[in-house]
């Protein structure tokens, strides 16, 4: 997604751990890893909740890996012989067609919030990896200023909430996730804090 200049709006530390899993989650379904993502990953820790249990789960899956593995993973998950075991795309999920009109919606509320897709990207927007990083854009203002949760609300019960907390159930449960199992758990743990979160 295009990013105008970062807000000088502060957010608090909450906030920014928001954007923190928004960043992982979009960069891990974006592309494979790279050798240097792997090594960052195995450094991390997280505390005893279970979203943290997750975080720890996903450490000891990329010490445990290799690049070559990741990617042929990836592969299988998401590109395959024409298409992968699932398909990340909002229009998808929810009608069992690409470019179907929940695209057409996400494009029309990007416009006012200063969103755009770059020019060297080739997926429609409603891929799941987009998504985590208007989310993120949305909270620390890297569209041109941070949104209030009203906004932030809006966005996710549109077009975040409506179909990615499946997308990540089943790429927990996909038999054919092993690195990419832990992905699949962290984002359906945090799409669930997410809606709590905007419930109270």
């Amino acid at each position: 997604m295009n990013q105008r200049t970062i807000s000088i709006d502060r957010i608090d530390e909450a906030d920014q751990s928001r954007v923190n899993v928004y960043r992982l989650l979009a960069r891990l379904l974006r592309e494979p890893p790279d050798d240097l993502l792997l090594a960052l990953l195995a450094q991390m820790t997280g505390d005893d909740s279970e979203l943290g249990r997750a975080i720890t789960d996903l450490a000891n899956a990329a010490a445990e890996t290799s690049l070559a593995a990741t990617r042929d993973e990836y592969n299988v998950l998401f590109i395959g012989l024409g298409r992968g075991i699932l398909t990340p795309f909002g229009s998808y999920y929810l009608t069992g067609f690409m470019h179907e009109k929940p695209l057409a919606r996400l494009r029309d509320d990007m416009r006012p919030l200063g969103i755009a897709r770059s020019d060297d990207v080739k997926d429609p927007e409603d891929h799941a990896a987009a998504l985590m990083e208007m989310m993120a854009g949305l909270i620390d203002g890297s569209f041109g200023a941070v949104q209030p949760v009203s906004a932030q609300k809006a966005f996710y019960d549109s077009h975040v909430g409506s179909w990615t907390p499946h997308f990540f159930k089943d790429l927990e449960s996909c038999p054919s996730a092993d690195f990419f199992k832990p992905v699949g758990r962290i984002g359906r743990l945090f799409m669930a804090i997410e809606r709590g979160a905007f419930e109270m």
